[in-house]
């Protein structure tokens, strides 16, 4: 699925706040849970894996294709950023996405993070927000494979046996198989090739992820 209005979605701003670093600060300023920040860690390397795609399928280059991806990197490192804090449905993402207004992050990031709550009724109107949605689930889902292997490493998790444990539903109870599912096809990519896209973004940033 390709937007075809106003494709590129809006920059960030011009400083030296709102780029990864920006977004990695306020993310361990709120969080302070190992297991939080390496799934936000998780989902970014995922999203900035399909960042990078959609560039290149937009043909965007230099200083274009890193704010692009400046963006999806942003954006996964905070979209539970305000989670351990005000962890209810009340609260998450609301109280985060009004706090990232105050300072000023832009509009498309915020949206984005709303939408991956399919509870907020904000729609996932762009392929960011549609790219966050489907990764988000799903990067945990692959951790939790990773982690029941002997080695504990994302290098021996196999898509075949990630969508054998996608129909046990003993085995991560707390991933929302329906949400997994649904990201995929909102992506207008086949599960398959959507579960191998993410492993293989993960195991690039192994050492990161403690996988």
């Amino acid at each position: 699925m390709t937007d075809n209005a106003n494709p590129i979605p809006a920059e960030l701003p011009d400083s030296a706040q709102f780029d990864r670093t920006g977004a990695w600060a306020l993310l361990t300023e709120w969080t302070l849970t190992e297991s939080l920040r390496k799934h936000a860690l998780a989902v970014e390397a995922c999203v900035v894996a399909y960042g990078a795609a959609e560039a290149d399928r937009l043909g965007l280059a230099g200083e274009a294709r890193e704010r692009l991806i400046t963006l999806y990197s942003a954006t996964a490192l905070l979209h539970d950023f305000d989670y351990e804090r005000h962890p209810s449905l009340e609260e998450h993402p609301f109280v985060g996405v009004n706090e990232l207004a105050r300072l000023g992050w832009p509009e498309a990031l915020r949206t984005a993070i709303l939408g991956h709550a399919t509870y907020s009724g904000v729609p996932r109107d762009s392929h960011l927000a549609r790219v966050l949605f489907a990764c988000d689930e799903l990067s945990g889902f692959l951790t939790a494979c990773a982690l029941v292997k002997p080695s504990r490493a994302i290098a021996d998790v196999e898509p075949a046996s990630v969508r054998k444990k996608l129909k046990d539903k003993a085995f991560a109870r707390g991933v929302s198989r329906l949400d997994v599912f649904q990201g995929a096809e909102e992506l207008g990519v086949p599960l398959e090739e959507h579960i191998e896209f993410c492993l293989r973004a993960m195991r690039g940033r192994a050492g990161e992820l403690g996988l």
